[in-house]
Parts: structure tokens; C-alpha cells; sequence
């Protein structure tokens, strides 16, 4: 599983990240930073394997806490208690679906694998039904449809039987706008950059101080605000992936919500995962019934319960009279307690904290909460005795009325507890943070730089004293400033943006253009298919490819490139064939290199060996104007004579067209191939509309002792 917030995120302020993790952690290595963390600021008594199970508040003001482990039962007394259990408590299982049917069924958080999940189907059913239209329904649904697609299109033996026969059929009361986990700052460019998507979410040159509260209440003019957001965010209303994913009409007076996915809505697309607007009103046997409508899901092989979590489990050892003082209500499980501070105290339980009671991006929030939390506590010799700015903070602080107040809110947001910056901004401001300023980026469109928003801008004064934490805090500053400007200028992240866009299936019109009667000319027509995969190892080991030299323990995601189409020579119409060919698409995330390899003779499904690496230019070289008629130059001349080879489609183009796409060109790639005595100069260019690609073109200029065209071909959304 990987985290849906990048490292410059999910980060606590004073440590940093090893540099080779990737943008976005998996769960291990989230595991392993915590475990680094402990090791380096170690000092805690960590009892693992002890279970909580009752906690009473003394006359005092104490606890006392009893524990069970494998050594019985224990007794312990502690001057505070801080609740640090989180948000995610125990799977909510609607009372409509047993616990035993005729089908496998299990939450979301209980899924691992797909050869586990249909282990209990017995071959049966040919749909896997997924319940839930949020965060884990989307992440879920696009993890599994990964997995079939995989399981079909890969060689060797089959990791479950049949996978061709399943689909996926995916029950959501709302669309939620998917975001993949790479998004643009500029998604109005014709060749926009592309970074991390927590970096332009959290860009605070786009929301200057004081900022207010974003989340809570949503009106319907701050509905539409948001909704036109996210609409500009994609490029897309989500019509073209499915009618049921559209935003539009009345929708965009309600509430968004979002979702993060880099998959999802290809598949969705592909037809793979197909979508159901309802809500499950009954199961008996292998069929589902859905409302309003009534509409019917049958031959159900499994299904997953992604209906979220009750936090009330994670409460249960606080004395009934402590619950009842923080408004606990089991019945509202999206605010199960009214706490103050942005969740992080009750006034008239001193020594009573919280810490993550919150959904939302969570590690900078949780410091903030634990900062404070900790000056509440500090006595008066304490080097973090309450200041007055805490004191003021906590006076005019209004978050438990608001927070019963929202319980009954029809218009309550996806995340009502506060949007992430306002939260990081009261939190600094209560405790007289000042936010260290981020060094300057390559400007945006409206000329500003980038102002990023992470844990470590906010260092206190204590931390900042502390040389080694100092040094972690300058070095995830470094990383983050970093990533921004090789995204900004020159061109990092886009390989990955266009490997995530590939998947589906494309119409191709290829023209060939020979000088030699032994080729004819001519036009291919047909559909070029991208089948994601998990990575195979085939043919990596004997590349000398940078593409093939990763040291990642992982080979990552591909595509098997399906083309199937019909030649007709431009000279004999009669002489007409139908052509197919495979290949292998790569993307290496640590050299951000996407390359393509041949596929075997004799098992198309295995690559072979590498064809080429990609090579995209940066965005400063795609202003070249130099022109020449060597159709395999190099240079500045060459690229410009692909890119006229590119523009130059005069069966579609009018020349104003031609002149339009000249001023506006996506991003341009290069590569060359020696096959022999053969050399294959190859050009790319990719349109895009904000993060997806909606159009992408592919020449070549093949020049040897026997052959001499030029291919241009372009690829379209079907």
C-alpha cells in the first residue's frame, strides 16, 4: 500500500527522509521512518503487546490505566493521560450484510491479495462487488482491478483461474473527483510540469494570511468554488472516463468529495471496474440489490465492504463519565467526540489530551496537536510554559460548539475537523511558531513562486536549538525545494505522468512514408491498447539501460502494448493486410525513465530486450526553431524537424491548425535505436489536458543500407 500524501507530507518536522525513498512511501518504509524516528529521539517507555482496557480518573487528577498482555494483567498510575489511538478504530460493517453468506466478504482494511479474497468463491460468481465511494473504495477497487489486469496479461502461470472472466462493479452513492498522486501547478499549460500533488495542494502563495477555514460548512457558492477547483485540477468534468464518474449540474452545488487514485479512472474507462450510482439495500446469495431503483448485481464472486470505521472502540477504556464530559456519540462517527482546540483537549479534563483524532493529512497536524498538548501540561519551571499567545488562542477558540454544530450539518464537509494549512496556521500561531520562509521556486503562471506548505517550515525554537535536529530539519527543506524545481524546470515527474496516462485503449492512424519501392507507403488504422501489469523481469538483466539498473527491490508497474489494425498502401488501395505488434512499456520511478522494450517472437507476453529510453526535453529546448531537411539530423535541427514532422498531418490539420499546434506543443521526447545496420530516430510528443494526456504522437525516421521512411503516428483517446 502506498501513502495517497508524498514524503514532504508525511513527514515529521526534524526528521528527514533517506533520499532514495520514493515521493510516495509504502507502508514498510512509512514503518521503517517510524522506527528510525524512535531510534534517534529514543527515550520512551514503549510497552508493545499490551492492550488498554480501562482507564480511571483518580480524585487528583491522575490515572490510573490497566493493561493486559501475555504476562496478565497490570496496574499503572500516570500524572496525564494522552489518547493517541486515532481515527481508525473498528471496521463498520452495515447491518444489512451478514456476517457469513454464500459469497467471501470482508472490509477494506482486511484486504491483502486477490488470490486471498477469491480463495473462498470456489470458482463461483465472475463479479467482485466493492461497496463504498470514498478513499478506500476507490484505492481498493483501483489496487484490485490492477491485480486482474495483471493476473491476465502476464506470463507464466496464472496467479488465480480464469482472471479474464472478473469485473469489477464498484456501489457509490456519489462520484468523487480522483486525483492521481501527480498532479500539475500549471494545469493550463500545453506542456504542463508535474509534481508531487500535495505540493500544489499546499502552495500558500495561493491563499495569503489570514487564511479561514475552508472545511466545515460547505455553502453552495463554496461548493461550486471547490468543485471548479477540482475541475481545473484534472482538465475534466470525469465525463470522458464514464458517465457516472461526471460532476456536473446539480452536483456542483453539493459538497465535494475526493479521492486519490493514479489508476482508477483508467480502468473505469477500460470498462474493468464498472460503477453503480446506490446504496446496498439487500444481499441474498450471490446478488446484491441496490437503491433507489432497485437495480440488480448478480453472479457475485466476492465483495468488499469499503463502508469506513467507527472510532468509538478506540475510546472504550475511558470511564463513562469522561465520555459523557466530551460529547462521545457512537452515532457520529465522522465526529465522534467534541474536543477543543482542533481536537486536542476538554477544559474540564486538565490532564486528559488527544493526539490524531482527525481525518485528514495527518503528520503535521499530529505534531502541532502534541506541541501543544505538551505546553498544556508544562509547569512553571518548564522550558515550554504556556505563552500568552496559547492562552488567547484558547479563549477564543469556538471548535466544540462547532464541532456538535456540524454533527447535524446536512452541507458537512468530506473532512469537517479543518482544512490542513488553516489548522497548520492556528496551531503555529497559538504557540508562536513563526513559518520558515521557502526558498524561491521558478514562478507559476501568475508570476509567484511556490510557497510550500510542510512539517518542517514549522520548527520551534527548542527543536531548532538542537544541532541533529536542526540538520534533519534543513535537510527535508533541502529535499522538498529540490523536488519542486526539478519538477518546475526541467522536467521530473513527467515520464511518470505520461506511464499513468497510457493505460486504456487509444485509436492509432499511422502514416509511412517510403523512398523505397521495396516499402510501400501507406496508412495503418487500428487501436493500440495499454494492459497495466505488474513488473516482470524479462530482459532486464542483460540491458546495460539506465532503465534497467534501478536497485529497487520492486520491478514496479508496466504495460504489454497491444496494437491490432489494417495497412492500406497509399499507391494500391487493393493491397490492404491486416498488422499486430506487441511491446513492453516501462516506467523506473527511481531514474524517472520510461522506456520501451521489444517482445519475444515466441511468447509475445515477455519482453525481450530494450528498444529505446525515453528522453524528454526540457521545457527551455522546445522553443528551438531551427530547421533542416535531414530527416535524422541531430541537434537543435533534428528536433525541430520531428517537430514538424509531428505537426504535419495534412489529412487533419488545417494550416491554421498547423499554426495553432506549433504556438501550443505538449511536452517532446527523443530517442534512437541501432537495430544492425538500421537506425531508428525516434520523436515523441504528448498533449495534455491538465494530468491526463488526451492526445500523443509517435515518429520515426528510419535510414539504412535498405530502408529509408518516416513514420508519424497518432494515438487518440477512444
Amino acid at each position: 500500500m502506498t501513502a495517497n500524501q508524498s514524503k514532504h507530507t508525511v513527514q515529521f518536522s526534524d526528521f528527514a527522509w533517506h533520499s532514495s525513498t520514493p515521493e510516495f512511501p509504502q507502508a514498510w518504509q512509512v514503518g521503517q521512518y517510524l522506527e528510525q524516528y524512535s531510534h534517534e529521539y529514543g527515550g520512551a517507555d514503549i510497552r508493545l503487546g499490551h492492550k488498554v482496557v480501562k482507564a480511571d480518573l483518580q480524585g487528583d487528577g491522575s490515572w490510573q490505566v490497566q493493561t493486559e498482555s501475555a504476562k496478565g494483567a497490570e496496574i499503572s498510575h500516570f500524572d496525564y493521560l494522552l489518547v493517541t489511538t486515532g481515527f481508525f478504530g473498528t471496521p463498520i460493517w452495515p447491518d444489512i450484510v451478514p456476517r457469513e453468506a454464500d459469497v467471501p466478504i470482508v472490509h477494506s482494511s482486511k484486504y491483502r491479495d486477490i488470490r486471498s479474497l477469491l480463495a473462498g468463491s470456489k470458482g463461483r460468481g465472475s463479479k467482485i462487488l466493492i461497496v463504498g465511494g470514498q478513499m478506500s473504495g476507490i484505492e481498493v477497487a483501483a489496487t484490485i482491478a490492477t491485480s486482474l489486469s495483471s493476473a491476465v496479461h502476464s506470463p507464466g502461470e496464472k496467479i488465480i483461474e480464469e482472471p479474464e472472466k472478473y469485473t469489477i462493479h464498484h456501489v457509490i452513492q456519489q462520484p468523487s473527483w480522483v486525483v492521481p498522486l501527480f498532479t500539475s501547478p500549471k494545469p493550463a499549460a500545453p506542456a504542463p510540469p508535474f509534481l508531487p500533488c500535495d505540493l500544489p495542494s499546499y502552495n500558500l502563495a495561493n491563499r495569503p494570511p489570514p487564511m479561514t477555514n475552508s472545511q466545515g460548512h460547505i455553502s453552495v457558492d463554496a461548493a461550486r468554488i471547490f468543485q471548479s477547483i477540482y475541475q481545473s485540477v484534472l482538465g475534466t468534468n470525469q465525463s470522458e472516463f464514464s458517465e457516472q464518474t461526471k460532476i456536473d449540474g446539480d452536483l456542483l452545488d453539493v459538497p465535494p468529495f475526493v479521492a486519490m487514485s493514479s489508476y482508477y479512472m483508467g480502468f473505469v474507462c477500460s470498462g474493468l471496474i464498472k460503477i453503480s450510482k446506490g446504496k446496498l439495500d439487500s444481499l441474498s446469495g450471490n446478488a446484491a440489490t441496490l437503491t433507489p431503483g432497485n437495480e440488480q448485481i448478480n453472479d457475485i464472486a466476492a465483495i468488499i465492504l469499503a463502508t469506513g470505521f467507527d472510532p468509538s472502540e478506540n475510546l472504550s477504556f475511558l470511564p463513562p463519565e469522561v465520555l459523557q464530559t466530551i460529547s462521545h456519540s457512537p452515532s457520529h462517527s465522522n465526529l465522534p467526540v467534541a474536543l477543543a482546540f482542533h481536537g486536542t483537549h476538554h477544559p474540564a479534563l486538565p490532564t486528559l489530551g488527544f493526539v490524531g483524532l482527525y481525518r485528514s493529512p495527518y503528520w503535521g497536524v499530529m505534531e502541532m496537536q502534541a506541541r501543544l498538548v505538551t505546553q498544556l501540561w508544562a509547569t512553571p519551571d518548564s522550558p515550554q510554559t504556556p505563552s500568552q499567545a496559547l492562552a488567547q488562542a484558547l479563549t477564543n477558540d469556538d471548535t466544540i460548539a462547532r464541532t456538535l454544530a456540524l454533527r447535524t450539518d446536512p452541507r458537512v464537509s468530506q473532512f469537517p475537523m479543518g482544512d490542513y494549512a488553516y489548522l497548520m496556521q492556528e496551531f503555529a500561531c497559538a504557540l508562536d511558531i513563526p513559518l520558515t520562509p521557502f526558498p524561491p521556486t521558478p514562478p507559476l503562471a501568475n508570476g509567484k513562486p511556490m510557497d510550500i506548505l510542510t512539517p518542517a517550515r514549522y520548527a520551534s525554537a527548542t527543536t531548532l536549538s538542537i544541532p541533529r535536529r536542526r540538520d534533519h530539519i534543513d535537510a527535508n527543506l533541502r529535499n522538498t525545494h529540490a523536488t519542486a524545481v526539478a519538477g518546475l524546470s526541467s522536467g521530473r515527474f513527467v515520464a511518470g505522468a505520461v506511464f499513468r496516462s497510457l493505460l486504456g485503449e487509444w485509436h492509432l492512424e499511422r502514416d509511412i512514408a517510403s523512398q523505397l519501392p521495396s516499402h510501400p507507403s501507406g496508412r495503418f488504422i487500428g487501436t493500440a491498447t495499454f494492459h497495466l501489469r505488474e513488473g516482470t523481469s524479462d530482459g532486464r538483466s542483460s540491458s546495460s539501460s539506465s532503465s534497467s539498473s534501478s536497485s529497487s527491490p520492486l520491478p514496479g508497474l508496466e504495460y504489454l502494448y497491444i496494437e491490432d489494425g489494417v495497412f492500406t498502401a497509399r499507391d494500391n488501395p487493393a493491397m490492404s493486410f491486416r498488422g499486430t505488434r506487441r511491446y513492453v512499456y516501462r516506467y523506473d520511478e527511481e531514474t524517472d525513465k520510461l522506456s520501451v522494450w521489444f517482445a519475444q517472437t515466441d511468447d509475445a507476453r515477455r519482453a525481450d530486450y530494450l528498444f529505446h529510453d525515453v528522453e524528454f526535453l526540457p521545457p527551455t529546448t522546445t522553443t528551438t526553431t531551427t530547421t533542416t531537411t535531414n530527416p535524422i539530423a541531430t541537434g537543435a535541427a533534428a528536433e525541430e524537424k520531428h517537430r514538424q514532422l509531428l505537426v504535419d498531418d495534412t489529412d487533419t490539420d488545417t494550416d491554421t491548425d498547423t499554426d495553432a499546434r506549433k504556438q501550443k506543443r505538449g511536452w517532446l521526447a527523443r530517442a534512437s535505436h541501432l537495430c544492425v545496420e538500421d537506425l531508428y530516430d525516434v520523436r515523441y510528443e504528448f498533449d495534455f489536458q491538465a494530468v491526463n494526456l488526451r492526445e500523443w504522437r509517435l515518429g520515426y525516421a528510419v535510414k539504412g543500407p535498405r530502408k529509408d521512411y518516416v513514420i508519424d503516428g497518432v494515438y487518440r483517446r477512444v
